[in-house]
């Protein structure tokens, strides 16, 4: 990083006659000019003249300022003299953390020709100053011409700035030349795992290695690492939506659906009973209103046209936030950026695609972030604005700020939780919760912040959400304390299949990981443990969750979510060595500087040998914990990608069947784990029969046709049953039915002269449901 170069020399006065040149004077780079000689004597021939002396030096290669000067005389034709004399300071920054050193100072001159130069600059200063050479002599004084800038940076393919960039360009070229290869049409067993070429993973290991080199210029180049990281963001989550022609993840659908109801009708109604619990969405409308303004701005036929990018868009608005969170804690750059590397690579949740939840999650950590910056009450933060009581990178607790301050935080703020309150009905609760957390510290104990998003919590539920804020309500009697029932996964539970299985056991491996890094922290970084608290309080917040309720069989992943920003963070600082040296630390106690015999003591050197083993421990761990975590990525969001792709044929005959159902209809499926399922959900019904323990689908088995009849109310104008591929793998891999049980159940409905097939397709089949007795031809009669 080079140095600003500041200030300009001085004229020194002219002689006259047969006068001896002289001047003095400081400069920076080439704007310094030096004293003028005298001119010669007049009549006389021989007569010492003069030259100029000019100021000059080369920038140097720190962060920080620096005041350069130097001069050489230049004489005239006898034996005239020049000189010139001048000073460099210099402060400049670790290339490691950012963290500023200590200033260095530089004086030298000339006298007739001669140069010598007496330099002071402590170890951790890299940069030469102004004027000086790299062997610590003066420059010659030599006026350089102005330097030519090339379209080319100078220095682009040479060293620490090569090897910032080549990894990154070669991990984009490899996965660009992945992407044909990527069999996404003909996926097996295990997902995409087996379909990705080896030039795919080859782009990973790249983008890792060139990560890690990154990190040793995170203090002075924070951007190489930040690329890094948004190269592993699209890496790893832009397959999808660069490949596939249909919307990922089948019941992303019915978000869609919400969308297209607003477009069409103007208004939703949030207090209509809707089949398929659709009646949540409309009483929460916020980020389907935002959707459907962005869908009219952007001229496009439906939200289907972008949602495969919101992972990408989602997780380039979080990457700053979590920026604003970790630098609030830490001063070190290479813990933020392998925080957030963290992050990506354990956000396998999948809740970051085209739903009220990603979007909700971005805006809950906006407010945390201005909360942890901008509310840290005066007086509070005690022994913490003492830095020998903190650790090395620990950041300094943010300014205290007046009730006046935090009053207009909140004015801000409230936008936010008002937009929070509307879109997402669990995110309100965990953003209480957090806040509630955050008064358990001295620094945030606001009430005024907490209160304003418990209000406009109940608000919003009594209100326009209340129908399901008091149907949840009667049910929490029979859900609280059930530990072991509101922490499982998904309705059955149990997921079958070589590819979900291995996603199951890739997702315990990866919590249990994060987790246990973020545990090691808490013993090994306890000084960074003291000043992050808040964060760690926030993280732990939504633990306590499983004791209240199931959320539908997916409370896991959601506490697991909210969890990630600070679990990453803490993971990271198990990994990532403290900046100061062993030895500095080693007499920060007594206050002796690193060489005296105070730092040598017995104590001092076996705190020493501790902090060079930790550091070695470190640079071994670091590498193969980031090379792990991403490759605990692949199973844990693709595994089971076989369930989340549907081919356009697919959801053309689903679209199909229903738009041929009459108003009232009623749509059976053994799943809503499909595309359009909820296609037109305000004008028909909806039945997901086996959307139910694994015991109760074995009995549906023996006798489906029955089973369906039984189920089905007197009076419907038609019911209609949508089997299709996706429910036959959905079921299957989130062990709804037994091996076979789909294949099953479709051969019985068939050959029941209960139901009568009205279109059949290799993707799937569509049949009415046709009571006996009933005269007539059934509605849609093509097949």
């Amino acid at each position: 990083m080079r140095l600003p170069v500041l200030g300009g020399g001085t004229r020194g006065r002219t002689g006259k006659g047969a006068g001896t040149a002289g001047g003095s004077g400081t400069g920076g780079g080439r704007a310094g000019t030096g004293g003028t000689g005298g001119t010669a004597g007049t009549g006389t021939a021989d007569a010492p003249g003069g030259g100029r002396a000019s100021g000059g030096g080369r920038r140097g290669k720190a962060g920080g300022t620096a005041t350069a000067g130097g001069a050489s005389g230049r004489t005239a034709k006898k034996d005239g003299t020049g000189g010139g004399t001048g000073e460099a300071t210099a402060t400049g920054t670790d290339a490691t953390t950012g963290r500023t050193t200590g200033p260095g100072t530089a004086t030298g001159g000339t006298t007739g020709g001669s140069e010598t130069m007496q330099l002071r600059v402590p170890p951790q200063l890299t940069a030469l100053a102004e004027g000086a050479t790299a062997d610590g002599t003066a420059g010659t004084g030599r006026r350089r011409g102005p330097q030519r800038k090339g379209l080319i940076p100078p220095g682009l393919f040479k060293g620490d700035l090569l090897l910032a960039w080549l990894p990154l360009a070669l991990a984009v070229v490899l996965w660009l030349v992945s992407l044909p290869f990527v069999g996404h049409r003909t996926m097996g067993d295990y997902g995409l795992l087996d379909r990705m070429p080896v030039t795919f993973y080859l782009a990973l290991a790249v983008l890792t290695c060139g990560f890690l080199f990154s990190l040793r210029r995170a203090g002075t180049a924070p951007w190489w690492p930040a690329a890094y990281c948004v190269g592993l963001l699209f890496a790893l989550k832009a397959v999808p939506a660069v490949l596939y022609d249909a919307v990922r993840y089948p019941w992303a659908s019915k978000h869609d659906a919400v969308i297209n109801q607003l477009l069409l009708n103007g208004e939703l109604n949030p207090y209509r009973v809707q089949s398929g619990n659709m009646g949540a969405y409309e009483q929460w409308p916020g980020f389907f209103s935002l959707n459907a303004a962005m869908v009219r701005t952007f001229g496009v036929e439906s939200a289907a046209a972008y949602v495969n990018w919101a992972p990408i868009v989602l997780g380039l608005l979080m990457m700053p936030v979590l920026v604003v969170i970790y630098r609030t804690f830490t001063e070190d750059w290479r813990l933020v950026w392998v925080g957030v590397w963290i992050f990506q690579a354990a956000n396998w949740v999948g809740q970051d695609y085209l739903a009220p939840q990603g979007f909700t999650f971005l805006l809950h950590l906006t407010v945390l972030a201005v909360v942890l910056r901008h509310f840290v009450l005066p007086g509070s933060a005690g022994p913490l604005r003492d830095r020998t009581l903190l650790d090395p990178v620990a950041a300094p607790v943010p300014p205290p700020t007046t009730v006046r301050q935090r009053a207009v935080c909140i004015a801000i703020l409230v936008p936010l939780i008002f937009a929070i309150n509307a879109s997402h009905q669990l995110t309100p609760v965990m953003l209480c919760v957090s806040l509630t957390a955050l008064m358990l510290t001295r620094r945030y104990r606001n009430w005024g912040v907490l209160a304003t998003a418990v209000v406009i919590m109940l608000f919003w539920d009594l209100t326009m959400g209340r129908p399901l804020f008091m149907e949840t309500l009667g049910t929490l009697k029979d859900s609280i304390g059930r530990l072991m029932e509101n922490s499982r996964a998904g309705y059955a539970g149990q997921l079958t299949g070589p590819g979900p299985e291995l996603a199951g056991r890739a997702n315990i491996i990866m919590v249990l990981s994060v987790a246990l890094l973020a545990g090691i922290a808490l013993l090994a970084r306890r000084k960074l443990i003291r000043s992050a608290l808040p964060l760690l309080l926030v993280s732990a917040a939504p633990v306590p969750l499983f004791a209240v309720n199931d959320y539908g069989g997916e409370m896991l992943f959601r506490v697991y979510l909210f969890g990630l920003p600070g679990a990453a963070f803490f993971a990271a600082a198990a990994l990532v060595p403290a900046a100061a040296g062993a030895g500095a630390k080693a007499g920060a106690a007594t206050g002796a500087p690193p060489g005296s015999a105070a730092a040598g003591t017995p104590g001092a050197r076996r705190r020493t040998g501790r902090g060079d083993l930790r550091t070695r421990v470190t640079a071994i761990a670091l590498p193969a914990v980031l090379v792990a975590l991403v490759a605990g990525f692949m199973p844990s969001y693709y595994g089971k990608e076989k369930m989340y792709y549907t081919p356009p044929a697919e959801t053309a005959m689903v679209t199909r069947a229903i738009d041929r159902a009459p108003k009232d209809a009623l749509i059976l499926a053994t799943t809503g784990s499909f595309p359009q399922a909820l296609h037109r959900y305000e004008k028909v019904e909806h039945w997901f029969f086996a959307e139910q323990e694994l015991p109760e689908n074995e009995k549906m088995l023996k006798d489906p046709a029955k089973y369906l009849a039984e189920g089905i109310p007197g009076g419907v104008p038609a019911a209609i049953v949508i089997l299709t591929r996706t429910q036959d793998i959905y079921s299957a891999g989130e062990g709804l039915l037994p091996p076979g049980g789909f294949d099953e159940l479709r051969e019985k409905l068939e050959a029941s002269p209960l139901f009568q097939v009205i279109e059949e397709h290799p993707y799937g089949v569509v049949l009415e449901y046709r009571p006996a007795g009933t005269p007539g031809t059934r509605s849609g009669g093509t097949s």
